[in-house]
């Protein structure tokens, strides 16, 4: 089978088990692009069972000399993995190749991720009112920035203090319980703000009745730029941030993981910081 007809039935699988779209789209870039890197060097398509090791080795020294951060060149082997995975279960091919191919090594760093004291100086100098209630949501529920502006009218229930986040990352559902201090934000906005607009959307604008994550993620670097600060500010930092002081101040962290939304606690777990002052008071407990 040629391999552009095997990944074609590969992301209709991907539909058919109602893979998250992101997940979808993330898979078909990262194959077409790898079609189109064996197809350039070969100059013509290749079937499945041709492709050796050294072609995928190839593809992400490719990767490398582009610039590519590990982590990017790491989510490529596991789209290839995924793809070879479900080529082999399927008779395909006669075995996982990708999985020959040796891991790459990703350096674990500490996320970045701002205090108390640093999430309310960045909201206070929010101008526009829309973006300032949608990054008080953000630090004060911990959701991606995707799942938030995706939020629909009845998603938000006031008289439970319940968000419902429907098909969250990895198609999967979870509640959040709101947070005292965005209630009377809400009902404000609700009431008072919110335009009328033919929209379902929560967070919703007069012009086109939605926001986007660009609009924010622009409003936020203008806004860092105009307090003078040196650290990179994005709508997930705040998801980092709500996640890292809860852990600070105590919060349980399979509590942290189910607000998340992860399946696995080890992913919860890089929320777990400690500067050296902390780590003093630890050692002198002894």
């Amino acid at each position: 089978m040629l391999l552009r007809d095997a990944i074609k039935r590969f992301k209709q699988y991907l539909v058919m088990t109602d893979k998250s779209s992101e997940t979808i789209r993330s898979y078909s870039t990262d194959l077409a692009n790898f079609e189109k890197f064996l197809e350039h060097k070969y100059n013509c398509p290749l079937y499945l069972n041709e492709i050796q090791v050294t072609d995928i080795e190839d593809y992400l020294y490719y990767l490398k000399k582009k610039n590519l951060q590990t982590a990017s060149r790491s989510r490529n082997l596991h789209t290839l993995r995924s793809f070879w995975n479900y080529s082999c279960k399927n008779k395909l091919c006669n075995f996982n190749l990708a999985m020959t191919v040796e891991p790459i090594k990703i350096q674990k760093k500490e996320r970045t991720y701002l205090s108390t004291e640093e999430a309310f100086q960045l909201i206070d100098a929010i101008e526009h009112p829309l973006i300032k209630l949608v990054i008080k949501t953000l630090y004060y529920t911990g959701l991606r920035i995707n799942e938030c502006l995706n939020l629909n009218i009845n998603d938000v229930d006031l008289e439970n203090k319940i968000i419902h986040v429907i098909g969250g990352k990895g198609n999967k559902n979870r509640d959040i319980p709101i947070n005292q201090n965005l209630i009377p934000l809400f009902e404000n906005y609700l009431a008072n703000e919110r335009p009328h607009v033919n929209s379902q959307y929560f967070f919703a604008t007069k012009k086109t009745g939605s926001l986007s994550a660009n609009y924010v993620n622009q409003s936020l670097r203008e806004t860092v730029r105009k307090l003078g600060w040196k650290k990179h500010v994005s709508a997930h930092i705040l998801r980092h941030s709500f996640a890292s002081n809860l852990i600070k101040n105590g919060v349980n962290l399979v509590y942290v993981q189910k607000l998340l939304g992860h399946s696995n606690l080890k992913v919860t777990s890089i929320y777990t910081h400690a500067n050296i002052e902390e780590l003093n008071k630890s050692v002198n407990v002894l």
